[in-house]
């Protein structure tokens, strides 16, 4: 027996996402990224005597959305707590969060694998303020510590024990970075810490019900990271019990270097942080009539629209999970389906050339500037025969993506229409073929891969105008004969 097979993980992650509100938990210091350290707190964010807090609605509203779109019941009855702890960048020496009453409760996030859908059950999601940030390398002999970042609100996503391989928690981090971005209430940038992750891992006998000993893994910044440092956990762990060794329950960090991690110190328990509701600020209640206006105000959600694309426009369901891989992909593809019928071959180039121009760009989709009406006209050019799908993705669209102009006299101009006279046609193939004598042997001897080099030919002497499936056509009567 495999230790793959002697043992089985269990996962649960706890993912940090930074509400995109303008203003910050607690008070009205702004949000903005990249400010000069320390410049956006005020008494309130450091905790001063004599300040009162006050809840920012646009945050709650933003936490219950994420729980609608995951399912969630959501908590009425709401209030904070105070969780104590002392760390240099927390200033207040407590953090204010949701503790017995997380703002929502239970749910699932549905996530596909190569082993198929699975929907991965969740505990809670919760309100609470960002810490602020610790920097190390600034100075070699003292930490520096950054404030701007204190107060931000934050919701937890925190799953049950549900997943059983670094996969499935690839693909669940995949799926909440989606969620909130397609949401609008966090940009999901992983690099600018606005998404974090840590991962709870323990590993028992297969067939067990008992949960092994846990390890947490701090602050992954990356979605691969989460993947490499779970995986090597899980390895680690392992390798541990073979030995006969105990597993401490602590708390771990991950090195990006070398993909390995490393113990920061044991772990807590919650009764370690004396929670606390907190005095300054009131309970406060939903009602239903303010939750059913945030459900009304969701957009249409990525499992729906993908199902509608299906539906509506015949895509298979790889094309339509990609073209839902944000809401202007999808939109963009519903313009220019108004504009033709040819479904499959918008797909095609919204998820090949023009990603891939984006891309390179570095560019997101709400940078595209080609209008839906041009692509759609280009589509009509390939579909119709009168341009090849080499020539307009590698002639025609670099043009039509800096300037608006139309795509036919676009290709009439540049004398790239395809010539289909069947005269012309002919004299171009026999042009071919008498040209390479030796290679029209090897053909007749049984190398039928050299069609292409024939074709190439063709399109070399008509200057990229003859129609290639014409010609190839041509070349193979005449080659045949």
């Amino acid at each position: 027996m495999s230790l793959q097979e002697k043992y089985e993980a269990v996962i649960g992650l706890e993912v940090h996402a930074q509400l995109a509100t303008l203003s910050k938990l607690f008070c009205g210091d702004s949000t903005a990224f990249g400010a000069e350290p320390n410049t956006q707190v005020s008494p309130i964010t450091l905790g001063h005597p004599g300040t009162l807090p006050k809840t920012n609605q646009k945050a709650v509203e933003y936490a219950i959305k994420m729980g609608l779109a995951c399912h969630c019941e959501i908590e009425q009855y709401n209030y904070f707590a105070r969780k104590n702890y002392f760390y240099p960048d927390l200033p207040k020496g407590y953090q204010i969060s949701q503790h017995t009453t997380p703002i929502c409760k239970g749910g699932y996030v549905t996530i596909h694998t190569s082993t198929g859908s699975k929907d991965v059950q969740l505990n809670r999601i919760h309100l609470e303020e960002d810490a602020g940030k610790s920097i190390h390398d600034l100075d070699e002999n003292n930490t520096c510590i950054d404030l701007n970042r204190a107060g931000t609100p934050l919701i937890e996503i925190v799953t049950e024990p549900d997943m059983h391989s670094a996969e499935e928690a690839w693909h669940y981090v995949t799926e909440i970075r989606k969620l909130v971005q397609w949401l609008g209430i966090c940009d999901g940038n992983m690099e600018e810490g606005s998404l974090r992750c840590d991962a709870n891992i323990s590993v028992r006998l297969r067939g067990t019900t008992t949960l092994g000993t846990k390890v947490e893994v701090k602050n992954l910044n990356s979605i691969r990271n989460v993947k490499k440092a779970i995986e090597f956990e899980i390895e680690r762990i392992v390798q541990l019990l073979e030995k006969g060794e105990a597993v401490k329950q602590q708390t771990r960090s991950f090195d990006a270097s070398n993909d390995t991690t490393f113990a920061i110190r044991d772990k807590e328990e919650a009764n370690d942080y004396r929670y606390f509701p907190d005095p300054d600020l009131a309970p406060f209640h939903l009602t239903e009539t303010f939750i059913a206006g945030i459900k009304e105000s969701l957009p249409e959600l990525p499992a729906e629209l993908e199902a509608r694309l299906i539906a509506t426009y015949g895509l298979n369901a790889y094309d339509a999970g990609q073209l839902c891989d944000s809401i202007p992909t999808a939109q963009y593809f519903e313009v220019v389906a108004k504009h033709t019928n040819h479904y499959k071959a918008i797909a095609n180039w919204i998820l090949g050339p023009i990603r891939q121009y984006l891309n390179e760009q570095q560019k997101d989709f709400t940078a595209l500037t080609l209008k839906p009406a041009s692509l759609s006209a280009l589509i009509e050019l390939v579909q119709s025969s009168k341009v090849s799908f080499s020539v307009a993705s590698s002639k025609l669209l670099p043009l039509l993506l800096e300037k608006d102009v139309d795509p036919l006299q676009l290709a009439t101009d540049m004398n790239l229409i395809m010539v289909n006279d069947g005269n012309l046609l002919e004299q171009w193939v026999e042009e071919a073929i008498t040209a390479m004598p030796d290679k029209v042997t090897e053909y007749k001897k049984g190398k039928k891969g050299l069609i292409g080099l024939f074709v190439g030919e063709v399109k070399k002497r008509s200057k990229g105008q003859a129609d290639p499936k014409l010609v190839t056509v041509l070349l193979e009567q005449k080659l045949n004969q």
